[in-house]
């Protein structure tokens, strides 16, 4: 949700945005249209990039902990609850940003739902020089 809050500023800076699920075409589906999302929603079902950037399991302390319920009690009270998982919630997830030339410039695997990188530190990976253009978010 962050990142879509900074949609102009990544329009302006030419960051393609990528979002990655290893849920189902359906589930996928449901996502979408629950979030809004504004980016292409990719569909790994077989787990390859999550595997290709070391996201595996996370542990239950992070999974469950303070910083998540934090992020959730804060979406509740603007009205966005957390759909019943019907996937794996121990999947890790993360942010990775790769340049124009393939270089990878951000690779953040998050420790839990709650542990994502924040917008300015993303934008700092990017740089502002005009150079590179690409950022999966897996």
């Amino acid at each position: 949700m962050q990142l879509q809050q900074a949609r102009e500023e990544l329009d302006r800076l030419e960051v393609r945005t990528l979002v990655v699920t290893f849920e189902g075409r359906e589930a996928a589906r449901e996502y979408l249209d629950e979030t809004g999302l504004i980016w292409p929603l990719l569909v790994d079902t077989e787990r390859r990039l999550y595997r290709a950037y070391d996201m595996h399991a996370v542990r239950l302390r992070h999974l469950w902990g303070f910083a998540t319920m934090r992020v959730y009690g804060r979406e509740a009270l603007r009205g966005r609850f957390p759909r019943i998982p019907r996937a794996d919630t121990a999947q890790q997830g993360g942010n990775v940003l790769i340049d124009q030339a393939g270089v990878v410039r951000l690779h953040h695997v998050g420790r839990g739902p709650a542990d994502r990188p924040t917008v300015a530190s993303v934008l700092v990976a990017r740089g502002t020089d005009g150079e590179g253009d690409s950022a999966p978010t897996v």
